[in-house]
């Protein structure tokens, strides 16, 4: 051995030295010095009962299995900074014991292993560069075998007759565990229209995961007075949807992230093929949600026999009376039922507000109220377009106020979020760090999200007029690229310079509703003086 290993027996062994007494181990220190590599510690220990008469019988698999963790630690520099597609992690090591659950000895818990065979993995964390063994489960092996022979998911999915959303869900687990490494996200802020300054935080310039929000029927049981879309559109049909869904794939592989179906309508659930859809979405590996009014038991059983959706966000518009006036005599009573139903099933829970000037001061009295029955309360600012143009917004001068006072709040409420983006100028004024705002990345118009209606055509965002596709005509990923959902993307030019630019950008909608060129005039609600 080198005189690094030969100078370090107790930090390489440390679970070794803990199981033999002083004499033994000096004996196991003699029996390491001429072993060059960890197989050789299986020939020079393949008797140790009868070199080390009180050893455990597996001391020569755990040896074998703590040097090749202290060898995989030295040579950490050699993990690559990115790679171009889905590859083993090349600092990962496939260890064969004679035994189950060493991994578990390398703790101060210990355990007892189990003569059986079993593989073991060794590899460096890829975040943290620390080395790491786990017995290796079969999905990893599957895993490993996919993207040692350039098995594509769809083809193993067919080959294993399962659906492709499991098969990513197997590479996605490996490459969180950190035996595969994945390219980075190529869902990234430009930097011309979001300078990369040292006040920009990485995690906002990004995103992970995909979200297309899908309308996928005008069909409601509620008539809003702020509804932003009665329109008569053609109805989706369900091939055409399923088509969507494998496009929504295809553009999500080929963007290195995670996908996200956020149903919504209308009322999601008036959709004829709905349950079609949702599981449809499911079986292609998609985080699914729902954006809906309230419903029954018994339309929430079968979806979660599909699987539970990520969240399931109905709105309330403020009090009982105020919020019946908008949304029906009767739907308050409805969704605080309703939300007792969702505890009750354990799915995550969001209250969406709409905010306006006839229900600003029952804001707080309804997250109040709210505590404890709901696990999210936030708000959106009213987007005056279509029916909501007939409601009044907030008052320029009273908003800065609203926020101030509903951050008060929040410091006792854990139930009320913070989405608008214009939180972000109360935290800076105070150097506290920025919050992602509405879409977890500013205004995320075209950038994390898309909106898609029952008739194909994509915005850039649901609350306005912002038209940047038709996906019945075009792929996601010719309409993502394109100019118009570019300039979007882009968002307001009078912004384009601001410190806060990464994790706000205003609300095009509002600036809209307002009359405004959401392309070169800032939100009206910007209180930032410079």
């Amino acid at each position: 051995m080198s005189n690094t290993i030969a100078c370090n027996h107790a930090a390489i062994f440390p679970a070794c030295r803990r199981l033999l007494a002083d004499p033994q181990w000096q004996e196991f220190i003699a029996f390491l010095s001429p072993a060059e590599n960890p197989a050789e510690l299986s020939g020079l220990l393949a008797d140790p009962a009868a070199t080390f008469p009180d050893a455990p019988v597996y001391l020569a698999d755990l040896a074998r299995l703590e040097l090749a963790l202290y060898r995989a630690g030295q040579e950490g520099a050699s993990l690559p900074a990115e790679v171009e597609q889905r590859t083993i992690n090349p600092s990962l090591q496939l260890l064969h014991s004679s035994f189950s659950g060493l991994p578990a000895l390398l703790g101060e818990d210990g355990g007892q292993p189990v003569q059986h065979p079993e593989m073991i993995l060794v590899w460096l964390d890829p975040a943290t560069g620390t080395p790491q063994a786990q017995a290796a489960a079969q999905e990893d092996l599957l895993a490993l075998k996919l993207v040692a022979e350039g098995i594509e998911p769809r083809q193993a999915a067919t080959l294993g007759e399962l659906p492709v959303g499991v098969v990513l869900a197997t590479l996605e687990r490996a490459t969180d565990k950190g035996i595969l490494l994945a390219p980075p996200s190529r869902i990234r802020r430009d930097a011309e229209s979001f300078p990369i300054t040292e006040e920009v935080e990485p995690r906002f310039l990004s995103a992970e995961v995909f979200t297309l929000q899908w309308h996928i029927t005008q069909v409601c049981d509620l008539h809003c007075k702020h509804c932003y879309d009665r329109s008569d559109r053609a109805p989706l049909p369900l091939a055409s949807g399923l088509a969507v869904l494998d496009d929504l794939l295809a553009f999500c592989q080929s963007r290195h992230v995670r996908g996200q179906v956020s149903f919504s309508g209308g009322n999601p659930l008036l959709y004829p093929h709905f349950l079609e859809l949702y599981q449809a979405a499911v079986d292609r590996g998609f985080g699914v949600a729902i954006l809906g009014n309230a419903t029954t038991k018994e339309h929430l059983l079968p979806l979660l026999a599909i699987r539970k959706p990520v969240f399931y966000q109905v709105s309330l518009e403020g009090l009982a009376e105020h919020n019946d006036f908008i949304r029906g005599k009767g739907y308050f009573a409805r969704v605080l039922k309703f939300l007792e139903l969702l505890r009750e099933l354990d799915i995550y829970s969001m209250v969406m507000l709409t905010l306006t000037r006839g229900n600003m001061e029952q804001v707080l009295p309804l997250a109040e109220l709210l505590r404890d029955r709901v696990d999210l309360f936030v708000f959106n600012r009213l987007a005056m377009v279509g029916e909501g143009s007939l409601l009044e917004s907030v008052p320029v001068a009273e908003y800065r106020g609203f926020l101030e006072r509903y951050v008060a709040a929040a410091q006792e409420n854990p139930d009320m979020g913070l989405k608008d983006n214009l939180f972000n100028l109360l935290r800076a004024e105070k150097g506290e760090p920025l919050l992602g705002g509405c879409a977890g990345f500013g205004c995320g118009a075209a950038f994390n999200f898309v909106s898609l209606l029952p008739d194909g055509e994509v915005h850039a965002c649901r609350k306005f007029p912002s038209l940047i596709g038709n996906i019945f005509r075009q792929s996601l990923a010719e309409i993502y690229d394109a100019p118009a959902a570019r300039k979007y993307r882009a968002g307001c030019l009078a912004c384009r310079d601001c410190r806060l630019r990464s994790a706000c950008g205003g609300c095009l909608a509002v600036s809209h509703g307002f009359g405004l060129d959401v392309f070169t005039q800032r939100d009206p609600y910007c209180f930032l003086e410079s």
